[in-house]
């Protein structure tokens, strides 16, 4: 339960409402008195600084021109150079789907934990991120999946968002990008310093985790300032997700990226304690804390009493790049496997690879089906 180790917060203040969710325009709320630097609502007239930080790089680097790709790819137009880097990438990140036989060799005897990101993982990657929905079949194979392994999903957004779209009450769930986690009742003398008991959605007591409550009150007026200053941008999407903020830029012309970048950067100067991290086409604010998804899974782990064990083979699926830290944490415990979910060629820490939700989907039944295989050879 992390007991005996420090937290990696300072303070414990008490925690404010969370507002509203994917805001699109100005919520005309006022800002909390005394508590930050009031950031200036001028417009920046110059772009020095994101284009020397690199910012701008950053988001073109992290939003490929993904569905062009993909359209020539299947038109049997794509150069050769990008047909040969795919099969190179291949051979280094082959299907899991393929390797499956192997994975499972692996698995014999040990306890098998399932990790999962959810959008592009478990929902396909839409341009209004309150349209990812998982299909029914795709929640029925995550269902399976949790009947005979511990299983979380751990997503970029809020825990609450994350629970009401996947809608399964025996998993664990972990948002914010493992900021917020959510699991069994537990006694609270056993748990972490940050950990407490609740109730969930429906009413169940269920034990959280928060490793960086203090930020509450500073990432909800960042995300108001956020709302006002790119109102005026078609296109953009503010969310707050309780302890991260994420400014979509999908749907905008890619000639105002800049802007986006410039006044993200503007507010950021006047809150040190924050940081930006880049998705796929969303840049994210959060605390600076050592915690990431990898440091979920490490969290998820221990909590299970799997993480001294040599018998337990953690896997983890995702799509983005927030997804590397829990590849990287299962590449630095040479234990498990990282499995990237990518049509065309990334640079990953994963281990194996699959195409799309459909193929994940597809994996999870394959694990389903091989553990009700194994009950029955067992048996007999």
């Amino acid at each position: 339960m992390l007991s005996g180790k420090p937290s990696p917060v300072l303070t414990d203040p008490s925690p404010i409402k969370e507002p509203r969710v994917g805001i699109h325009s100005n919520p005309g709320s006022s800002f909390s008195k005394g508590l930050y630097i009031p950031i200036p609502k001028k417009k920046p007239s110059k772009l020095e600084d994101v284009l020397s930080n690199g910012w701008l790089d950053a988001m073109r680097s992290s939003s490929p021109p993904r569905k062009k790709l993909l359209k020539d790819f299947k038109a049997g137009v794509v150069l050769d150079d990008i047909d040969f880097a795919y099969t190179s990438w291949m051979i280094k990140h082959p299907s899991a789907l393929s390797y499956f036989e192997r994975i499972t060799s692996f698995a014999k005897g040990k306890k098998i934990a399932v990790f999962l990101d959810y959008d592009g993982t478990l929902s396909p990657i839409v341009d209004d991120p309150d349209k990812a929905f998982m299909s029914d079949d795709m929640r029925t194979a995550v269902r399976n999946v949790a009947k005979y392994f511990p299983t979380a999903i751990i997503s970029g957004r809020s825990r609450d968002m994350v629970y009401e779209l996947v809608g399964l009450s025996e998993l664990y769930y972990a948002g914010s990008h493992g900021m917020d986690i959510m699991g069994p009742k537990r006694k609270v003398s056993d748990a972490h310093s940050n950990s407490f008991n609740s109730t969930d959605l429906q009413g169940k007591e269920v034990s959280l985790f928060q490793p960086a409550k203090e930020f509450l009150p500073m990432i909800n007026e960042v995300f108001k300032t956020l709302v006002e200053i790119t109102s005026d941008i078609k296109g953009v999407t503010v969310e707050n997700h309780k302890f991260c903020t994420s400014v979509h830029y999908r749907n905008v012309n890619e000639k105002n990226w800049p802007t986006i970048a410039q006044r993200v950067h503007d507010v950021l100067k006047n809150y040190p304690r924050l940081r930006l991290t880049h998705g796929r086409k969303v840049l994210e604010v959060r605390p600076v804390i050592d915690w990431d998804k990898g440091k979920a899974v490490e969290f998820l782990l221990e909590s299970l009493g799997l993480t001294n064990s040599d018998d337990v083979l953690p896997i983890y699926i995702g799509d983005d790049r927030t997804d590397e830290d829990a590849f990287k944490v299962l590449r630095k415990r040479k234990q498990g496997y990282g499995i990237l979910v990518s049509p065309i060629p990334k640079e990953t820490k994963a281990f194996y690879s699959l195409k799309d939700p459909a193929e994940v989907k597809q994996f999870l039944k394959a694990l389903v089906k091989w553990r009700e295989q194994s009950q029955i050879l067992h048996k007999l």
